[in-house]
């Protein structure tokens, strides 16, 4: 599928913060302790949705040389993922649950501004739209385990 420069570069955006996702989730696996240890298997599940996604938006942009196969370094949609990975470690559960979630709002605005701005064609849109709705259901789910840590 041929897309316009702009559509690539919103699909790449989302890309790269489905990257950094995958990122912030392993990082979290990787620090959790054995009192939170299901927690893992829930961040393990968003980690290969976020890697689905990333395979499924490359397919979109098409071009190898155009898909974006890196963690946004810059950007500042993007970065509240990356500063979710250097909190994750030594925090109680409410506190990871918070970070977590704090990372799902980023991603769940990248995919609300996607879908918002028009640049993407027809064709993406029920990918995209499907994605978020996944998306938007990781976020409740997390919102629902900090809440539920919290009381």
């Amino acid at each position: 599928m041929a897309t316009t420069a702009n559509a690539t570069g919103v699909l790449n955006d989302l890309i790269e913060i489905n990257n950094d996702r995958v990122a912030g989730f392993e990082k979290a696996i990787a620090d959790i302790k054995d009192e939170n240890i299901d927690l893992k298997a829930v961040f393990q599940g968003y980690a290969e949705q976020s890697r689905k996604n990333g395979q499924e938006l490359a397919a979109i942009v098409g071009s190898a040389e155009e898909v974006e196969t890196g963690n946004s370094v810059g950007g500042t949609l993007h970065r509240a993922w990356i500063d979710v990975k250097a909190l994750f470690g030594g925090s109680d559960r409410a506190g990871i649950l918070s970070e977590a979630e704090r990372g799902e709002d980023a991603i769940k605005k990248a995919y609300q501004n996607a879908l918002t701005d028009g640049e993407l064609p027809v064709e993406a849109l029920e990918i995209v739209r499907n994605q978020a709705s996944e998306i938007n259901a990781a976020h409740d789910q997390i919102k629902a385990l900090r809440d539920a840590a919290k009381a």
